[in-house]
């Protein structure tokens, strides 16, 4: 079922999933061991991440250095078999620009279309560790707005190869980026809404946002978003705060601001396991709001782990 679909037949706010693969080497039951205790709160569909290749410099004997490709979490179009096949549930594979041609990504969308996977979330994708800035594949898409070009055109059964006739279309529900806080490369709020419009105009049919602790900033978007006449579902990304580190890290990777009253409250904190209890008392609270305002679905980020997780939806679901 379609994303949009869980939406539209949800009698009350619907809680879902994001999940990373593990890391190459690592076998798949890690992933279960992380979704198997929150199953009982019906999570309507889980988002698994894909990741690029990357690479490392290896020095040769001659002092000289190759440049070794690596994947350090691939699997992603596998998990989402697997999800489906042991707990019946919708999948979200995420798609992202970065590292992949565009033959490459209809390959991706095909074997997604054949499992019957009929939601995607497009992404432009970071840069790779050792570049300053973002750099796309020769022939792949430099933006996400491009890779969401190529989906819509599989759903009209258009491919890459102009030869093929008379395709049978793909249906995909198409799921998109937003940033309450802005994204960090955007000039400015009302620069990221426009980029945002062009994609809900261009057949995007929901919005995830990036995670935040500052439920305001959310309904600010919210109403920033109906001025400028997007009308897509709108789904909040919610992460529970579990180490003191994640004060800076978090910040850095993702860049999100946090609440004085939360930071104070976790500078307090003697070790981690008060600052996770913290954490999760503040995601409760901003969960329990959000469901009061009628939001659509809460999205967790659980980031493979789901006791801080399970602690929130036994509150709020």
């Amino acid at each position: 079922m379609k994303v949009t679909e869980h939406i539209k037949n949800a009698k009350s706010t619907l809680f879902s999933i994001e999940i990373l693969p593990p890391l190459k080497g690592k076998d798949i039951q890690s992933i279960f061991d992380g979704i198997d205790p929150l199953m009982e709160y019906k999570p309507a569909f889980v988002d698994v991440t894909y990741h690029r290749e990357e690479f490392v410099l290896r020095k040769r004997k001659d002092g000289g250095f190759d440049k070794v490709f690596t994947r350090k979490r691939p699997g992603t179009v596998a998990i989402c078999a697997a999800l489906m096949n042991r707990y019946k549930i919708d999948t979200v594979p995420h798609l992202i620009c970065g590292g992949f041609s565009k033959e490459e990504t209809e390959n991706a969308l095909i074997d997604l279309n054949f499992l019957g996977i009929d939601n995607v979330l497009v992404l432009r994708g970071d840069s790779i560790k050792n570049e300053p800035n973002f750099i796309p594949e020769p022939d792949g898409n430099k933006t996400s707005l491009e890779l969401l070009h190529q989906v819509k055109n599989m759903n009209n059964g258009i491919y890459l190869d102009e030869e093929i006739s008379n395709a049978t279309p793909s249906n995909f529900c198409i799921g998109v980026s937003g940033y309450p806080e802005k994204h960090f490369e955007s000039p400015n709020m009302n620069s990221d809404l426009r980029w945002l419009k062009q994609k809900i105009d261009n057949g995007a049919d929901y919005i995830v946002t990036q995670m935040f602790f500052d439920n305001k900033r959310f309904f600010e978007f919210l109403d920033q978003c109906k001025k400028m006449g997007i009308d897509k579902p709108i789904i909040p990304g919610l992460k529970p705060l579990t180490t003191k580190k994640q004060l800076t890290v978090l910040s850095k990777l993702f860049h999100i601001d946090f609440p004085e009253e939360l930071v104070l409250e976790v500078e307090k904190c003697k070790d981690d396991k008060a600052v996770k209890q913290i954490g999760i008392e503040w995601a409760i609270q901003q969960s329990l709001e959000l469901k009061n305002a009628s939001i659509p679905v809460l999205h967790y980020y659980t980031m493979g782990l789901s006791e801080a997780t399970k602690a929130i939806a036994s509150k709020v679901f």
